[in-house]
């Protein structure tokens, strides 16, 4: 009996310390790892705000050192208050609202940094809009050639994320990239096809009233179209989901305040 019962105990002491050990590990390499992982984070982040400017390739291999120097050289990246539809000053780009360390999915989560959009207004179904995101000058020496804006919405099976550049007289696509989707994979995942996001560069996005025309149709465009993207073959609750997305954005519950304003005060930073 006594036998049985120092062979559990051995058992038990045994798992412990492999559990402790495996611990130790685990987090020893989670605080190693860290660095790179937020130095990876950061350099992804920053491919897909060049690749939405049309200042990359998308797909096209580049050293972390020339993405760093091109985004350095043209990206400047500036807080908005959207409800407000306004720049924020420099000083105020600390903190979570640092572009470094800004997350959109946990601001747009937080309370003190989102409010819940009622659902008649809710066309993107993401139930919170972030007070402020980052959005991004794209840069010529002192020239603003174009605005990068982030935008969120809901496809079929997930949350989209992405940016939509526009040129500074807010009239024509520059440039438009899905980052991150969960769809599903030659259908709705057609969201990430390249040639599918080269189709908007040249778009014709807002009409001589300021007004959004783009929008994402069902099955494909007349040709000569030049507000229309085809929609993606198959999956017709996300293309609808990515063209709500496009007008909850850029309509008056998200960057409209700040559009109408950005006409009357000048093509400046």
């Amino acid at each position: 009996m006594s036998t049985s019962n120092e062979s559990v105990k051995n058992i038990i002491i045994v798992s412990l310390v492999v559990c402790l050990v495996c611990s130790i590990l685990v987090a020893t390499a989670a605080v190693v790892l860290k660095p790179r992982q937020d130095a990876n984070k950061k350099l992804e982040q920053r491919k897909n705000v060049l690749v939405s400017g049309d200042l990359i390739q998308e797909g096209k291999p580049f050293h972390p050192s020339e993405v760093g120097e091109l985004f350095s050289q043209k990206i400047a990246p500036f807080l908005l208050d959207i409800q407000e539809g306004k720049r924020l000053p420099k000083d105020r780009m600390t903190g979570n609202l640092d572009p470094e360390r800004f997350d959109i999915k946990k601001i747009s989560k937080d309370p003190a940094t989102s409010d819940v959009i009622p659902s008649k207004d809710d066309i993107a179904g993401i139930k919170r809009k972030p007070r402020y995101v980052i959005a991004y000058f794209v840069k010529d020496g002192d020239k603003i050639e174009k605005i990068i804006f982030p935008v969120i919405g809901k496809g079929l099976w997930s949350t989209l994320y992405g940016f939509l550049a526009v040129d500074k007289n807010l009239e024509t696509v520059r440039g438009f990239t899905i980052y991150e989707h969960g769809e599903t994979p030659g259908l709705g995942g057609e969201v990430d096809n390249i040639k599918w996001k080269e189709s908007w560069k040249g778009k014709i996005g807002f009409n001589d009233s300021g007004e959004l025309v783009l929008k994402v149709i069902k099955g494909k465009t007349m040709p000569g179209t030049q507000s229309e993207i085809d929609g993606l073959s198959g999956a017709t609750l996300t293309t609808r989901g990515v063209d709500n997305m496009i007008k909850f954005w850029f309509g008056p519950q998200g960057y409209g305040p700040f559009l109408t304003m950005w006409k009357k005060e000048g093509f400046h930073e």
